[in-house]
């Protein structure tokens, strides 16, 4: 068989696969569908192109699962992880970064790479030889999806994923928010204040969720269910589940204090974060929504200091496709009915820009060991990466499998803690701690000639 990897899909887990791979020394050929075919979410035809958030959530390698996955990517050479530090923006303790550069570098970084070799042609069918990897998120074409469906015999599993828009910066009334990070958590001034706050009171967040309630919502289509992932509802779906849901979430006003009225605690808090270097966009955090266009322009010019508010994308919302992988994959990635082909990204039922890069990496890895005749150790589930794999190859329970986030949960405990909240601290040090030793013991494990 050809050494040569053929890797579908040029987001997050397909340009990070191709990266991978190509370093390797693998022929790659990376075939990315857009610009030739569009879709709903994607603006341009770039590679590594965030569709949704500019974020990839906290960065805090010691207390956080997800920072924990962050640097045991930077750890394997990972080009997304790379690129993101490069194009970084101020977020608190989180990472997010300038999604238009961002974007362009992983497209000419991989362009440009001897090894690699990028096809704008679609894949509407199963290759039945040669080595393969799927990647195509939660866009999967309609022609491509329909293939995966008959090849797997059962129906997809899909829920709806929403975007949330993005406000020009000087459309934003000043004299009413404010610049800060709660808690004013960050190392420096400019992390400090990498949120913009837009206050409200009790009377303004109940004539909100009334907007909210009464907005018009985008239809579904018929026979489309509504299963969301609980980690990215739209915004009216939480207000639906009750007036004060909002308040403890993305609206919640803790770690606040309004320096136009300090002595006034906010009822509610909408916060925006910074979109891009320039500072002259910024996206409402946690407001994905399926509101119409023109109901979402109505009812978030009714948040204090966005009166005014010019909206440079506005929410929308899609199908979001993803496999059952506890009972379709096997430990390699592999669908089990045409082990040439691996799944990697959103589309195995992971859930975050970083979960689905470092799903593309791993396979990437399996793939190079497979190509090359040799095998890799199980990747251990102390890791971040392992704990992600092994829950969607086998430890979810495939009846009720949903996307998930990589998190703690996934983990096994660590002998002689308890748990609870009084100890967390130490058991989420543990736990990473833990994790970095396993993940450079397998980054560095001897690779072994394949029986």
């Amino acid at each position: 068989m050809s050494n040569t990897l053929h890797i579908v899909g040029g987001g997050m887990a397909g340009s990070e696969a191709a990266w991978q791979a190509a370093n390797a020394g693998l022929q790659v050929v990376l075939h990315e569908m857009r610009p030739k075919v569009e879709t709903f979410a994607h603006q341009t035809g770039n590679l590594g192109e965030m569709v949704c958030s500019n974020s990839f959530r906290s960065d805090d390698d010691e207390q956080n699962a997800v920072g924990l996955l962050h640097w045991e990517m930077r750890q394997a050479n990972g080009l997304i992880m790379t690129t993101a530090d490069r194009h970084r923006l101020p977020a608190g303790g989180a990472l997010a970064v300038d999604r238009e550069p961002f974007a362009e570098t992983i497209t000419e970084t991989l362009k440009s790479h001897p090894n690699i070799k990028i096809s704008n042609e679609e894949i509407t069918t199963l290759p039945t030889d040669g080595h393969w990897i799927i990647a195509t998120g939660p866009l999967t074409s309609g022609a491509l999806a329909q293939a995966i469906q008959q090849e797997t015999g059962t129906d997809a599993l899909a829920f709806f994923d929403a975007i949330a828009p993005i406000v020009h910066h000087d459309s934003i009334d000043m004299s009413k928010a404010w610049m800060q990070s709660r808690y004013d958590k960050g190392e420096t001034e400019e992390e400090r204040t990498a949120y913009l706050n837009c206050p409200m009171d009790r009377d303004q967040y109940e004539a909100f969720i009334d907007a909210l309630l009464a907005a018009e919502k985008t239809e579904f289509k018929p026979g489309e269910t509504a299963g969301y992932f609980d980690g990215c509802l739209p915004i009216e779906v939480m207000a639906e589940r009750g007036r004060e849901t909002l308040r403890f979430g993305p609206m919640k006003p803790v770690g606040l204090t309004n320096p136009h009225q300090p002595e006034v605690k906010p009822y509610a808090v909408v916060q925006l974060r910074r979109d891009n270097a320039l500072g002259t966009l910024y996206n409402i955090v946690g407001f994905q929504t399926k509101m119409k266009y023109g109901a979402q322009t109505t009812v978030f010019k009714n948040i204090p200091g966005l009166e005014n508010a010019r909206f440079a994308r506005l929410g929308g919302i899609h199908r979001n496709t993803f496999l059952n992988s506890p009972t379709l994959l096997d430990a390699q990635m592999r669908l089990k009915s045409c082990p040439n082909i691996r799944f990697a990204g959103q589309i195995t039922g992971v859930e975050g820009y970083v979960e689905s890069a470092a799903m593309g990496l791993l396979a990437a890895r399996l793939a190079v060991a497979e190509i090359t005749g040799q095998t890799l150790p199980p990747v251990p589930p102390t890791t971040a990466t392992g704990a992600l794999v092994t829950h969607i190859t086998g430890g979810a329970d495939a009846k009720t499998f949903q996307p998930m986030n990589v998190n703690f949960g996934l983990f096994p405990p660590v002998a002689g803690l308890k748990g609870g909240r009084r100890g967390r601290k130490d058991r989420y040090k543990a736990y990473t701690d833990r994790a970095k030793a396993d993940w450079q013991a397998w980054l560095t494990a001897p690779k072994l000639d394949a029986a």
